[in-house]
């Protein structure tokens, strides 16, 4: 019975991402005892979110649930791509290449379907606006949306993205779990000194959570890394970080020079 088990590629890009949500968020929720590094203090989070954490732990599951029977139909749909070839430079430039072909694809698909539920008031009503519940963001809110606008923005977004760039199931796995990471982070609330996300992506947690004030609504709809098409096509709204009177650090926005 001597053969070795092993999870298949398809199944770890499919369920290991999902695992990396909720541990890196739970250390986000962790973090948030820390209230010097807090972008809104909890009274705010408190008044100006109209929805509980309970309800957003299911419609983020409800949407995990959703994303990951399309991950594995897209799977079966794309065949294995995954060879067992030796680590050379070569191969590190190539899956370098997808990753960010794969980057630029999700950020262009989430930019104009991001900024369209926004100006269409009728899917701003009625599926974005539940996302913009959390006035003030937190880690495990990142994917709480309406059930269509996770299959249309986000679901979508990355079948494109692995599509595209022609990337492997096992390639997938590094790529969907850094996507992941990087979207709590724009949603975690909290800034702390020296985080390398927010050192090396200028798409980061202030600048998401300026989106998420009344003011920033029709400003900074990039998503997750880059900030390119804001600033194309004008709606870039840049920031300071500021200590709260009260405590804690702020996201302020300042005229673009």
């Amino acid at each position: 019975m001597g053969g070795e088990s092993r999870v298949s590629d398809e199944v770890l890009g499919t369920v290991v991402p999902i695992g990396v949500y909720w541990l890196y968020s739970g250390v986000y929720c962790l973090l948030h005892r820390l209230d010097r590094f807090r972008m809104h203090s909890r009274k705010e989070e408190a008044a100006k979110n109209s929805i509980s954490k309970a309800t957003v732990v299911r419609g983020v599951l409800l949407q995990q649930s959703i994303q990951a029977t399309v991950s594995l139909a897209l799977f079966a749909f794309a065949g294995n791509k995954t060879e067992d070839q030796p680590v050379s430079e070569g191969f590190i430039l190539a899956y370098a290449v997808q990753f960010l072909v794969a980057m630029l694809v999700m950020d262009t698909w989430q930019y104009f379907m991001h900024r369209y539920m926004h100006h269409n008031q009728f899917l701003y009503r009625h599926i974005h606006s539940q996302h913009h519940r959390l006035v003030v963001p937190y880690s495990f809110g990142a994917l709480y949306n309406h059930p269509i606008e996770g299959l249309l923005l986000d679901t979508v977004g990355g079948a494109l993205s692995f599509l595209v760039s022609g990337m492997s199931a096992k390639v997938s796995i590094f790529f969907f779990s850094f996507a992941t990471i990087k979207t709590v982070d724009d949603h975690c609330g909290i800034w702390l000194p020296g985080n390398p996300l927010h050192l090396l992506f200028k798409n980061n947690t202030a600048y998401h959570d300026i989106h998420h004030q009344l003011y920033g609504s029709k400003y900074n709809f990039s998503q997750p890394f880059f900030v390119m098409w804001d600033k194309i096509l004008g709606t870039y709204m840049p920031y300071t970080i500021e200590r709260r009177m009260d405590g804690g650090l702020e996201a302020r926005p300042r005229k673009v020079e």
